[in-house]
């Protein structure tokens, strides 16, 4: 039998120092003096820790236009992490442009025109075709994935500066304007709340007034429930991460990046306090050491009043011993629109799902029990324990209970947030609340729960719009977002736009989705859709996939085979 020989090498014996070969510089690519002392300047005292990273990179990027690699190899040094560990962050977020070895630093103004499912309504595209020729070559106009500013539709974004019911002659006149970031206030800043009453309830708990046994109970008593879209009970949550040892943590999402959600944004521009007096209260009952709110990047106006905000309420706070409230910047991405990656970005890293068990609560930021929650279910903290549990769930259609926040957006006369009883139905909805539909347009189909909670047909307008109501039929309500079709609109053109997101914005972590969302926008490319293979592939993806983007991405697709048929004969 013949045998592998397997030649073994051979050290030679030293020969001494002047044999060896030394090492004049680390492995990798040579840090940059030049480009060291700016990032340096950039980031003057601010700590160099890993859950910074993000943020250190906004600071270049915001200063450049672009990450180029003698930069990012300059905060790799300066943070003493691999470079590599900065690459793959960097290019995992949309908003960081990386520019490679020979790139120059771009200095061209870039527009950026939504292409969401409510733009594309509102003609999106058309304006996507026109204004290369019209803004000229100094400026680069791409699309990009939803704003959250679906009310406004066709949105456009010039650098930062937001441009609603965006058409080319705006878009020209802010690009003329020079005007690239966008500043605003809020409708109540810090003293009108002050003097409104505002922080007097939160004075209330601290002083023993009420106790935190007392606030949960009411909580419960009101029956709310996440309003981000997973619907947990708000009471329990508290209770289950007050039960858990210290030192305790609170991440609120604010990064509201499904499709035709615009909730958030519209009560940050109006009353940002309340929403903070909340998120003190639900610190001060779960005992938070460190509160982390993370906001998505597409909100530039109001990161800036909100910094400001907190800055004002950090100097002068109404009660001792006030949790730390950290203020974080998203970099557009919406998986961490998902709780597990949000944190995961919070701590400076990808925003990739975790697996659970363990769960948020449990094991979440920086490995402390975690109390997550959506900016909205906050919001609504001050209202329930001044007014009672019994008084929020006293509203309600349909033997629903509770209020709910509609994001309704597309063809009808008044979108906007219309605050509305829960389990009311489409048909009400648009009746009572949007002014009924846009002159010639007669309604056909609707999303109610943004771009991952399906699609019906319109003769199914007296479903209530609510949690547990909308499964029966493939959908669910999620954070409450309603878009709008009529019978000018093409559900199959819907459904493409809808996939085409989510294949865009998978993280690529698991396989399903992945493949499942770039394989299923392939197969509804055609007039014919092969009803059984997808059927196939959705099944796939809903018991395979990390998180519930691979798991609801399916959801409009199959509501199209289901409900409408004729649009695929």
């Amino acid at each position: 039998m013949n045998q592998r020989v397997i030649p073994i090498a051979v050290q030679a014996p030293s020969q001494g120092p002047s044999r060896e070969r030394k090492r004049q510089a680390p492995k990798g690519r040579r840090v940059d003096p030049a480009a060291l002392a700016e990032v340096q300047r950039l980031l003057g005292d601010a700590p160099r820790r890993r859950d910074l990273l993000i943020e250190h990179l906004h600071l270049i990027n915001d200063r450049y236009g672009a990450l180029s690699t003698a930069h990012m190899a300059a905060l790799a040094q300066e943070m003493r992490m691999a470079q590599t560990e900065v690459y793959e962050v960097a290019s995992f977020y949309h908003h960081f442009e990386i520019v490679r070895d020979g790139e120059a630093l771009p200095d061209t103004l870039t527009v950026r025109v939504c292409d969401g499912i409510a733009c594309e309504l509102a003609g999106a595209q058309d304006l996507l075709a026109k204004l290369p020729a019209i803004l000229g070559s100094d400026v680069k106009v791409i699309p990009a994935p939803c704003i959250g500013r679906c009310e406004q539709a066709p949105a456009a974004v010039v650098g930062q500066f937001p441009v609603p019911n965006a058409n080319a002659d705006s878009v020209r006149q802010a690009v003329a304007s020079g005007q690239t970031t966008h500043e605003q206030e809020p409708a109540t800043g810090f003293d009108a709340y002050l003097a409104a009453g505002g922080y007097r309830l939160l004075q209330e708990c601290a002083s023993g007034a009420r106790t935190a046994d007392a606030v949960i109970a009411e909580m419960e008593n009101s029956q709310l429930r996440g309003l981000g879209g997973a619907g947990f009970p708000a009471g329990r949550k508290w209770r289950i991460v007050r039960n858990e040892p210290g030192p305790r943590l609170m991440a609120v999402n604010i990064d509201e990046g499904e499709p035709g959600t615009f909730k958030d944004r519209t009560y940050l521009e109006r009353d940002p306090h309340r929403f903070l007096e909340g998120m003190l209260i639900a610190a001060w009952a779960v005992g938070i050491a460190d509160i982390y709110v993370y906001l998505r990047d597409e909100y530039h106006g109001i990161r800036g009043f909100l910094e400001r905000e907190i800055a004002m309420l950090q100097a002068r706070p109404p009660i001792a011993n006030m949790p730390r409230i950290h203020l974080r910047r998203g970099a557009g991405a919406y998986i961490c629109g998902e709780e597990s990656a949000m944190i995961e970005s919070i701590e400076g890293k990808r925003g990739m799902p975790r697996l659970r068990p363990p769960y948020v609560a449990q094991v979440g930021l920086f490995g402390r029990p975690t109390l997550e929650h959506n900016f909205e279910t906050l919001y609504w903290v001050r209202d329930i324990l001044e007014k009672g549990g019994a008084w929020f769930s006293s509203h309600g259609r349909h033997g629903r209970k509770g209020l709910r926040s509609f994001s309704v957006s597309g063809r009808v006369k008044k979108p906007g947030v219309h605050l509305a009883p829960a389990g009311i139905t489409i048909q009400e909805l648009i009746d009572e609340f949007c002014g009924g539909m846009q002159d010639g347009h007669a309604f056909y189909a609707y999303l109610p729960g943004g771009a991952s909670g399906g699609i019906l047909p319109a003769t199914m307008n007296d479903i209530p719009l609510d949690f547990d109501t909308l499964q029966p039929y493939g959908c669910f309500i999620g954070s409450a977002a309603v878009v709008v079709l009529s019978d000018q609109d093409k559900v199959t053109d819907a459904a493409r736009n809808l996939m085409r997101f989510f294949r865009d914005e998978s993280c690529g972590q698991c396989t399903p989705c992945r493949a499942g969302t770039a394989k299923t926008l392939q197969l509804i490319q055609h007039d014919h859709w092969d009803a059984a293979l997808i059927g196939d592939l959705s099944q796939v993806m809903r018991d395979a996939s990390i998180c519930g983007l691979g798991q609801a991405a399916p959801n409009p697709v199959d509501c199209v085979i289901k409900y409408f048929p004729h649009e695929l004969a």
